[in-house]
């Protein structure tokens, strides 16, 4: 599922390699089917396209790496930091990941949003894509509202993925 592959390459840390593929990016961005997810996308890229790599990177240390309310890890604003449960989540979502037969191969932790959106990008249909992601709307939208609080461009990305989870509401 392509839109699930974007985001997660749109919050992974930007790299020379990304920015050597907007082409392609916007060419799978004209593919999706929802018309909202597209504008948004596009008004993204069209940001990190105006900026040079090292400022792109740099504004993307200072919102996720600098800010522990923007975190991209999603246990993170589920519990708090000497939470007992967080540990037993990771490792729950690690063994589920590995029944699943998809690999972490980074040394990421599992929840890690990029991750996630790239395991989603795996399913085989968009219900189980959506079923999945509600699980993570919550900590999404909590993020989302930190992005939004700075003005970053970064917090559409973020109430796409909400948007989608919530959706799975909708067609239980």
């Amino acid at each position: 599922m392509p839109l699930y592959k974007l985001l997660s390459i749109l919050l992974e840390y930007p790299t020379k390699t990304l920015t050597e593929h907007w082409s392609e990016i916007e060419q799978m961005i004209a593919t999706l089917d929802e018309q909202t997810d597209r504008v948004e996308l596009n008004c993204f890229i069209d940001w990190t396209r105006q900026l040079p790599l090292t400022q792109l990177q740099a504004n993307y240390v200072k919102t996720f790496d600098f800010t522990p309310d923007n975190a991209l890890y999603l246990t993170h604003h589920l519990f708090d930091e000497q939470d007992s449960q967080r540990g037993p989540a990771l490792i729950a979502l690690t063994e589920y990941y590995e029944s699943e037969g998809f690999e972490i191969t980074d040394g990421e932790l599992p929840d890690y949003l990029p991750l996630v959106l790239e395991y989603v990008s795996t399913l085989d249909d968009e219900t189980s894509a959506r079923l999945f992601l509600n699980q993570s709307v919550h900590a999404s939208e909590i993020v989302a509202h930190n992005l939004e609080k700075i003005a970053s461009p970064y917090a559409p990305l973020l109430r796409i993925i909400e948007r989608h989870g919530h959706l799975a509401e909708l067609a239980a």
